[in-house]
């Protein structure tokens, strides 16, 4: 005789990150491809556009990130954004408050993408884990 079980019985394991090297290849290449686009769209020598498209992508890697992946996911978009955003292109300069600014926002970012992250598997968890969440409907 077969017995029919459902397949969703029991408790899931919370999703792992992805590993911080992973994180940090697609922040390189993420922001390679975004800076080339808005160079070539909107043109060289605009950060005002630059610096919220490379904070999405830094919140979008915060996503799937762990805690430890921020500091260098920030910097590494800080770095395509300081070198080849603000003229003269494949130099990196440090103007004291501007980039500050900057990188506080890139990392800002990027652990508000990682918190957010784990807030939302954390609710996913425990509505999984509550009691009367078997029955059905």
């Amino acid at each position: 005789m077969i017995e029919w079980k459902p397949l969703g019985t029991g408790a899931r394991p919370v999703p792992k990150p992805v590993a911080t090297p992973l994180v940090w290849a697609g922040a390189f290449g993420g922001a390679l491809v975004l800076v080339a686009l808005l160079n070539t769209v909107v043109g060289p020598g605009r950060p005002e556009m630059a610096l919220p498209v490379l904070s999405l992508l830094a919140a979008l890697l915060g996503l799937c990130a762990r805690f430890t992946a921020a500091p260098g996911t920030a910097v590494l978009c800080w770095l395509f954004l300081n070198g080849f955003v603000i003229p003269p292109a494949g130099t990196l300069t440090w103007a004291g408050h501007r980039d500050t600014t900057w990188l506080a926002c890139l990392l800002t970012a990027t652990l508000g993408g990682t918190v957010l992250a784990r807030i939302l598997h954390a609710r996913a968890a425990y509505r999984r884990l509550a009691p009367g969440s078997d029955r059905e409907p």
